[in-house]
């Protein structure tokens, strides 16, 4: 199975830039969608960005132009960058990962999450 760690979580300012990380335990190029999730106290997980292998990129709308995910297959992580940070962006950040094929059908693969935390 695949193995997801996250890295870059912190503590920053209203209007400051974190860079989360996650990497995979093999190559990416197995993964056919890569992306991030967020959860806060008391509410359900949210999607906040993925990209498939097709190279599509599908953002929330409370982060289109303030966050980017990207990846590097050399190194078999993926990123989100993440600025203009705002309060309501305190969350725990899921890095998530989707395989699927014939053989084997779907499969899913969390990250341990890391915390975000945006100071007001």
């Amino acid at each position: 199975q695949v193995q997801l760690v996250e890295s870059g979580g912190g503590l920053v300012q209203v209007g400051g830039s974190l860079r989360l990380s996650c990497a995979a335990s093999e190559s990416i190029y197995s993964l056919n969608v890569m992306g991030w999730y967020r959860q806060a106290p008391g509410k359900q997980r949210e999607l906040v960005a993925r990209t498939s292998s097709s190279r599509t990129t599908n953002y929330a709308d409370f982060v289109k132009g303030r966050f980017t995910i990207s990846r590097d297959n050399a190194k078999n992580t993926w990123d989100l960058r993440m600025n203009s940070l705002k309060p309501e962006d305190t969350a725990t950040y899921y890095c998530y990962a989707l395989q699927a094929s014939v053989l084997q059908g779907k499969r899913e693969y969390w990250g341990q999450g890391t915390q975000v935390t945006v100071s007001s």
